[in-house]
């Protein structure tokens, strides 16, 4: 009994410090390559904004962005907006890892997208949608 009760308060001081170690993460690192993807993100960003206020592209949990209304575009505009949806997706899943690599800990790139997929969710402007704890489309 005693031996088990040893274990599983190791097993907690050892589970501690790990998630520890985490919240020292720093998610405002800065690197070349955590430089320039921001940038690409920043340039990217003025041309879905619209998209975002129409409501055809929502934000994802997962730190990412969906089209979420494809009626809301004329045909014509859905397959450029699915092009800057891949390529935003290409630059935060990327910004994500190299974000975890900066921190020497790349094991930590889930967690630290889950955080960006709550702050973008958090600066979404009123009328913006995101996707919600079950999973629907929530406006803001």
């Amino acid at each position: 009994m005693r031996n088990s009760v040893s274990r599983l308060i190791l097993l907690v001081i050892l589970l501690s410090a790990s998630f520890a170690g985490y919240t020292a993460a720093d998610i405002e690192i800065n690197t070349p390559a955590i430089a320039a993807l921001k940038q690409s993100m920043q340039q990217r960003h003025g041309q879905l904004e619209p998209y975002y206020a129409r409501g055809a592209v929502g934000l994802t949990r997962d730190g990412l962005i969906a089209m979420r209304d494809a009626n809301a575009l004329p045909l014509s505009a859905r397959q450029p907006v699915n092009a800057l949806i891949a390529s935003e997706n290409q630059d935060r899943n990327a910004l994500y890892r190299e974000i975890a690599r900066a921190n020497n800990h790349p094991e930590w790139e889930g967690d630290i997208r889950s955080t960006f997929g709550q702050r973008w969710i958090e600066l979404a402007r009123p009328g913006w949608w995101y996707e919600g704890a079950g999973g629907a489309w929530v406006r803001k």
